[in-house]
């Protein structure tokens, strides 16, 4: 019996030995941590962070970041003059032009979505938003003639440009002028978020002005947590909180870019499907899609569409969405069940 006693005396002292060692094996090595940066892209800012042991790759993502941020620029914004989409919109109709593989591929998913959507997400809306004074063409204070909107109607349509993409062509049929300001945000994140992976990264969190991809988790094993804003004006606040593990996230809302005149409101989301800026209650709907493209245009388009027609749309195609509409007294809140699995 004192021989039994000894013996588990013996393989306690051990066993917490062991312990104490692995403990400091552990306090000796690198520990997890987050790392990253923040920057100015696209008339907005951007921000990298990623979960490593050092800060040994901060200068060189940095880097890359920079130089694939300004490849994204030069290819599909409108606000420089000799971009590629920029000289696209200038090439006289009936004409082909070769693209990059780049933008094909958004231009490629744009279309895609348009057609989902039913047009109401539509690239060559364009000279609408410019009409209405939210483009590059600067600001308005007086609302457009309606002579004006319907001259620019026969403009507006994405079956006006056609694609090759065997071919890497795009042609025009008229005087279409494509605008990807609602696509190329979300491009750009995937692509930042394909810059760390290519580095053999897999656990981070991307953003550019408030679209977002994830993937993997914190140190400690917690998701990443991303803020959905309340859409009030001249103050922030949060409305919900969401956990994410893989995906994109884009929202959209008419609440912080508007002007008015004689009391009425004019939001710089365009329809499509009207020519006019939206008028129904929905504040913002944020969609959580495998990439943040993809859920870029779709929130995009489900704003468009409002509160009853985007949910009801959200719900047939199997999206996770979350919707804010005005009220009388407030906002009202509602999610598709998919959406559930990411709330706290």
């Amino acid at each position: 019996m004192a021989n039994q006693i000894r013996l588990t005396k013996w393989l306690a002292a051990l066993l917490l030995a062991v312990f104490v060692f692995g403990l400091q094996g552990c306090d000796t090595g690198p520990k997890e941590q987050v790392v990253g940066f923040q920057g100015m892209t696209m008339g907005t800012t951007f921000s990298m962070k990623w979960v490593a042991s050092s800060e040994d790759e901060l200068a060189a993502v940095r880097t890359d970041a920079g130089k694939l941020l300004s490849q994204v620029n030069q290819q599909m914004s409108t606000y420089i003059d000799d971009s590629e989409l920029s000289l696209l919109n200038q090439m006289p109709h009936g004409q082909v032009r070769s693209v990059s593989p780049e933008l094909m591929q958004v231009l490629a998913e744009g279309q895609r979505i348009s057609v989902l959507t039913g047009g109401a997400f539509d690239y060559t809306v364009g000279p609408l938003v410019n009409l209405w004074g939210f483009g590059p063409d600067g600001r308005i204070t007086h609302a457009p003639e309606q002579a004006e909107i319907d001259s620019l109607k026969s403009r507006i349509g994405y079956g006006f440009v056609e694609l090759d993409p065997q071919a890497q062509t795009v042609g025009k049929q008229g005087e279409q002028y494509v605008d990807l300001s609602a696509i190329a945000k979300g491009y750009g994140v995937d692509e930042l978020a394909r810059l760390l992976e290519a580095r053999g990264i897999e656990r981070y969190l991307v953003e550019i002005g408030g679209e977002l991809r994830a993937r993997g988790s914190k140190p400690n094993g917690e998701s990443w947590k991303l803020a959905i804003e309340t859409p009030t004006q001249g103050e922030r606040s949060v409305q919900e909180i969401i956990s994410l593990t893989t995906g994109g996230v884009a929202t959209s809302g008419d609440y912080r870019n508007y002007f008015e005149e004689d009391g009425v409101r004019f939001s710089h989301t365009i329809d499509p499907r009207t020519a006019r800026p939206i008028t129904h209650r929905l504040a913002s709907v944020t969609v959580i899609r495998p990439t943040c493209m993809e859920a870029d245009a779709l929130a995009t388009a489900l704003m468009v569409m409002g509160e009853e027609e985007g949910y009801n749309f959200a719900l047939e195609h199997e999206i996770d969405a979350f919707f804010i509409s005005k009220t009388d007294e407030g906002f009202a809140t509602r999610f598709t069940p998919g959406f559930a699995n990411y709330m706290n």
